[in-house]
């Protein structure tokens, strides 16, 4: 198990898309192949839509890098859970989640920056770095990448 989160519990909400209480969440099955990443990036926008542009596009990424790590590293089926909650005092709370049908690999250690020449490897480097927390936990029975991302509005305080 591979894991940036200093705790706290991962929601679990209920299927399809559904909202209250200041808090929306997204369950969707995406496809297995190439076109899951894109699927995703859908989806997130989908789920987060009205949030502001530059999260919004760390969401999208993180979404699709998922999804693509789930597909290349994992097997059917796969799923993508956003949710989406208001925090007290303003601002976004977002949990992604992908699963898939596990993998025989274990979860790396840490996240490594490939090759310069290689043209895949980053997934895991690019959620590491746009993520406030995040986990991967690998299985036979079953595999799961998390994230959160956490967003407050920068306050407008006049200071002269």
């Amino acid at each position: 198990m591979l894991d940036r989160d200093a705790g706290g519990a991962i929601s679990a909400p209920g299927p399809g898309l559904a909202a209250g209480d200041d808090a929306t969440s997204l369950i969707t099955d995406l496809p297995y192949g190439p076109e899951a990443a894109e699927v995703a990036r859908g989806a997130v926008a989908l789920a987060l839509r009205g949030t502001e542009t530059d999260v919004l596009a760390d969401a999208r990424l993180i979404g699709s890098e998922l999804a693509t790590n789930a597909f290349v590293s994992g097997s059917p089926s796969l799923v993508l859970c956003v949710d989406r909650r208001s925090l007290p005092g303003g601002g976004l709370e977002i949990e992604i989640t992908v699963t898939d049908g596990g993998c025989s690999r274990p979860a790396p250690a840490c996240p490594t920056a490939p090759d310069e020449q290689a043209e895949s490897g980053r997934g895991l480097a690019i959620v590491d770095a746009l993520a406030d927390a995040w986990s991967l936990t690998t299985g036979t029975s079953g595999s799961r990448a998390w994230c959160r991302l956490t967003h407050r509005p920068c306050s407008s305080s006049a200071g002269a």
